[in-house]
């Protein structure tokens, strides 16, 4: 998997997701906006999506077998906070209320979700809005 290719395809998704959450449906731009972040979604999807597919799905059968894959596009967040990297280059963190609803084998009775970041690119499984881990890669 080329993850610097990946990377860069999610930063721009990422960016035009914060684009789009910073203007109203009544801005002239907002349908053109959306469609460019439907664009990059599919973009994602035909270069990344069967390899990224493979990825999830290890994870959840490692950690949360019971709950159904789904495509990767789903597990981004609904809205990215820049933050500066340790490097010094612009990454993103998420709202701990952010991801895709999943059902932990080791915490069955909590609400869990998964969620895919950029810089680097992985996925992180948030718990009760209170704490999370990192899945992938290892």
């Amino acid at each position: 998997m080329n993850l610097e290719a990946l990377d860069q395809s999610l930063i721009a998704i990422i960016k035009k997701k914060n684009e789009l959450q910073q203007i109203g449906y009544q801005d002239p731009r907002y349908d053109e906006i959306e469609e460019e972040l439907h664009d990059l979604e599919d973009e994602l999807i035909e270069q990344h999506g069967q390899e990224m597919e493979q990825v999830i799905q290890q994870v959840h059968d490692k950690i949360c077998p019971d709950t159904d894959v789904l495509l990767p596009i789903a597990y981004l967040a609904n809205s990215y906070v820049p933050v500066q990297g340790e490097d010094g280059h612009e990454t993103f963190d998420v709202d701990l209320k952010e991801g895709v609803p999943v059902i932990l084998d080791e915490y069955p009775d909590h609400l869990s979700r998964m969620v895919l970041l950029p810089n680097p690119p992985r996925l992180i499984v948030q718990v009760n809005r209170k704490k999370r881990f990192l899945v992938w890669p290892e």
